[in-house]
């Protein structure tokens, strides 16, 4: 929704800078995707065993991890700013935008990461509602503050950065009180902030696969910028903007999907209870391709009006809307395709969902935008991404065939014990 107000309150050269300082954030937000889900994976698997000490443990040092990472990564990139903007493709005229944009975004990342990591556990004990209050808090206030401070307190891409760390600090204010009062099934103790080296080797295992994923989706960006800046200049970056910022608008119902059943999973996988697993799959997966469903039906249809919430120029809604309705083809198989992913990473088997995680990223997104623009131009750019969807989901389908082929065969030798 901030790209909307980019759009209308900055222009095409705002949404070019956010397009292409995006890829960094997403390899900061990877770490936060690499504790919080690594651990949330541990504490739910802990809490289907009746192990609350063993999960209290770990969310003490989810916590004390994700800060020293972010602390780390974050002053790093600092520090290497500007050439990390010029490798991911800023010009002169992009550079000062970019920069104050990821100046800002990065001195307060640490909000962002720990409020992500720690709703993640709350939703790993099974208390849903809190977390979705926990991100509505942020998105809400993030939404409220955005065209405040650009419209008017005339801040330009400065304010729609403060308005996305102010939400995020109210957010951790208040998924550190939930923990810290003890609200939920765990309590944050300080005897627990000690961290201990084969909890994080736990928590590495299992959060490498996310991470490997957000790390895959920034490098797939910084390729796609550039094959899009060679084959359609900077107004495809920010058409590639759009399309990245809808598509995400789309998952992020669909991520809740796949993160809700994840403590699901692992509760009942972790009690041996794999019909109950079978039955979560089935409706998560049924779930999540209707709400893709929808959303391709939406992007056909409505792909000009969509574009033109984020900024009204001609040629920037010709490109937004063939972008949207090219890359968001197969939409539909992406919703199966990452509840697939997810189940791998719920169970506790890792090495599978770091493949999974990186099929359609790495394995077969990157080759297609270097194979089909050569022969298409910028149509190739674009259909990289349903060609790589496809591939993805029929390696998902056969891999998760015999997966629940596996359950069901555990889950009748139950019944039969019984």
């Amino acid at each position: 929704v901030d790209s909307i107000f980019v759009g209308r309150g900055v222009g095409e050269i705002g949404l070019v800078a956010v397009t292409l300082a995006f890829p960094l954030m997403m390899v900061l937000m990877g770490v936060g995707m690499f504790v919080g889900l690594g651990a949330g994976a541990l504490i739910s698997i802990r809490l289907g065993r009746k192990d609350k000490p063993g999960a209290e443990l770990i969310l003490g040092n989810a916590l004390m991890l994700v800060i020293i990472l972010v602390l780390v990564s974050t002053s790093l990139s600092l520090w290497f700013l500007d050439p990390l903007l010029v490798l991911l493709g800023a010009t002169p005229e992009v550079m000062p935008y970019a920069r104050d944009f990821s100046t800002i975004i990065l001195g307060g990342s640490v909000f962002m990461h720990v409020s992500f990591s720690l709703n993640n556990l709350i939703r790993a004990q099974g208390d849903p509602k809190t977390a979705l209050r926990t991100m509505l808090i942020g998105a809400l206030l993030n939404t409220a503050l955005n065209p405040l401070f650009i419209f008017v307190f005339h801040m330009g891409i400065k304010g729609s950065a403060w308005a996305t760390v102010a939400a995020q600090a109210v957010a951790t204010v208040w998924v550190l009180s939930y923990f810290i009062k003890g609200t939920g099934t765990m309590q944050l103790k300080k005897i627990n902030l000690r961290i201990r080296r084969d909890i994080v080797i736990e928590i590495a295992r299992i959060g490498m696969a996310p991470f490997l994923l957000q790390m895959g989706a920034s490098l797939v960006m910084v390729v796609l910028n550039f094959k899009l800046l060679n084959y359609g200049g900077g107004l495809a970056v920010a058409a590639f903007g759009i399309v990245n910022r809808v598509l995400m608008l789309i998952m992020m119902p669909v991520m809740g999907i796949s993160q809700g059943a994840q403590p699901i999973i692992g509760y009942n996988f972790g009690a041996g209870n794999y019909r109950r697993v079978i039955e979560v799959m089935k409706l998560a997966a049924a779930s999540a391709t209707g709400l893709c469903v929808l959303g391709f039906v939406g992007v056909q249809v409505f792909a000009e009006q969509i574009v033109r919430l984020f900024n009204g120029n001609p040629e920037l809604v010709r490109l937004g809307s063939t972008g949207l309705r090219l890359y968001l083809l197969l939409l539909p198989l992406i919703g199966f395709q990452l509840i697939g992913a997810n189940y791998y990473q719920a169970v506790g088997k890792a090495g599978y969902a770091i493949v999974f995680n990186l099929l359609r990223q790495i394995v077969l997104l990157i080759p297609m935008v270097y194979i089909l623009p050569p022969f298409l131009g910028l149509t190739g750019v674009w259909l990289a991404g349903p060609v790589s969807d496809l591939g993805a989901a029929l390696a998902t389908a056969w891999f998760m065939m015999r997966e629940l082929k596996g359950l069901r065969r555990q889950a009748n030798l139950q019944r039969e014990t019984s």
